[in-house]
């Protein structure tokens, strides 16, 4: 059996891909060392891939940092509720539009309705205002119901459903199968590495998303993840001084808003993580052939 020659364009690919690789990763594993080194020297600039003067202090004073916690369970919240309601619409959306003009006579006109809010948007204050006279105000409906119906997962969606083949659901209504039935029990199995895609696009959307918690949430207790963290300040002023006791005082002095905010940056990190890897594997399938329709 004679070996496979190596090409000098596999060699280059492979350089390539390691170096994109690195480019990916230093950031990440540069803010890993500062949130584990010493505030001397993350002020200073010496710390790059390996902390200097290793500490837990600024993780040990995160744990019992209150907001932090509230704000990470609010974003969970958010992505557990904008994420079913995501799915819900996009399902609803994108099945009917599907279908051939024959079957859905008013497909066309629906259609234009989706393609023209990718086009077009009414903007911030109108978004503000319609929010604020639906009174949702400070609530967890302004950060899930404005972006209901994300129109780039829902035409993703159906054109994964149009390469379904049709002899399918034909035999489903021949054995008495009603839409409902051939929706769940066969178009929505099949479609599952599509579903996966826009999935993990709802949940990093809403996970990442900050501006809207700035502008629709006025109760610091109610922020997300990300708009607590864009709002990140780390400074020690007396009040906050004159209720510390000498341990508490001593911990702040060794850390400082570098070394706590990376800290914070890296534990926002995690969940999205964890969730990426369990949904790789569907991520290539469900785009390319939720992406084009011959």
């Amino acid at each position: 059996m004679m070996r496979k020659r190596l090409k000098i364009s596999d060699v280059v690919i492979a350089i390539l891909l390691i170096m994109s690789a690195l480019i990916c990763l230093v950031p990440l594993l540069n803010t890993i060392a500062i949130s584990f080194s010493d505030k001397d020297a993350a002020a200073a600039g010496k710390v790059f891939l390996w902390p200097v003067k290793f500490t837990t202090i600024a993780y040990e004073t995160l744990g019992k940092e209150k907001q932090f916690f509230m704000s990470f369970l609010n974003s969970v919240y958010r992505v557990l509720l904008g994420g079913a309601i995501n799915i819900f619409f996009i399902i609803m959306t994108a099945y009917p539009l599907s279908k051939s003009k024959r079957a859905f006579k008013s497909k066309n006109i629906f259609l234009w309705f989706v393609v023209f809010t990718m086009l077009f948007s009414g903007g911030i204050i109108p978004n503000y205002v319609l929010v604020q006279r639906l009174g949702l105000i400070n609530s967890i409906w302004a950060l899930v119901l404005p972006g209901a119906v994300p129109v780039f997962s829902v035409i993703i969606l159906m054109n994964y459903f149009k390469g379904i083949p049709a002899s399918l659901e034909e035999s489903a209504f021949i054995d008495g199968a009603n839409p409902y039935q051939v929706l769940l029990r066969i178009s929505l199995p099949l479609a599952l590495p599509s579903l996966a895609v826009v999935g993990l696009f709802s949940i990093v959307t809403h996970w990442n998303s900050f501006f809207d918690g700035l502008i629709y949430i006025n109760n610091n207790a109610k922020w997300p993840l990300q708009t607590y963290m864009q709002q990140l300040t780390f400074s020690i002023d007396y009040q906050r001084m004159g209720s510390m006791d000498a341990q508490q005082l001593a911990r702040a002095q060794q850390m400082s808003g570098l070394t706590f905010n990376s800290a914070k940056l890296i534990l926002s990190m995690i969940p999205i993580l964890l969730i990426y890897p369990l949904l790789q594997r569907y991520f290539v399938t469900g785009m390319i052939l939720g992406a084009v329709k011959e």
